[in-house]
């Protein structure tokens, strides 16, 4: 019932930004954690970012200081703006909520290519 709808992905240069946009949708809810992980080719997948309802939010190692979380409650919507890309950031990018009080939704994945 509850579905997530991602956009934003595509191809980028390295140096590059992109914007990731996940709406949820379909029923009442209450959204707890909204975060994005992402997985490369060959790689098992990991966290990027994740924020609270309160707006608190974590990254991964990697996306610490070039990435930003953010999202809008009245839309339910959470965003990643990814700057200064690499290469190695290429990899699909599921954006997952937590609903309370025990439910996790799953986007279908947006790919991010980092290529010169």
């Amino acid at each position: 019932q509850v579905q997530l709808v991602e956009s934003g992905g595509g191809l980028v240069q390295p140096g590059g930004s992109l914007r990731l946009s996940c709406a949820a949708s379909g029923g009442i809810f209450s959204i707890t954690t909204m975060g994005w992980y992402r997985q490369a080719a060959g790689k098992e997948r990991e966290l990027v970012a994740q924020i609270t309802s309160g707006g608190m939010s974590n990254y991964g190692d990697s996306a610490k200081g070039r990435f930003t979380i953010s999202r809008d409650n009245a839309k339910n919507t959470v965003y990643l703006q990814m700057d200064r890309l690499k290469p190695e950031d290429t990899a699909v990018y599921y954006c997952r909520i937590n609903i309370w009080p025990s439910v996790e939704v799953w986007g279908q994945g947006t790919l991010v290519t980092v290529s010169s």
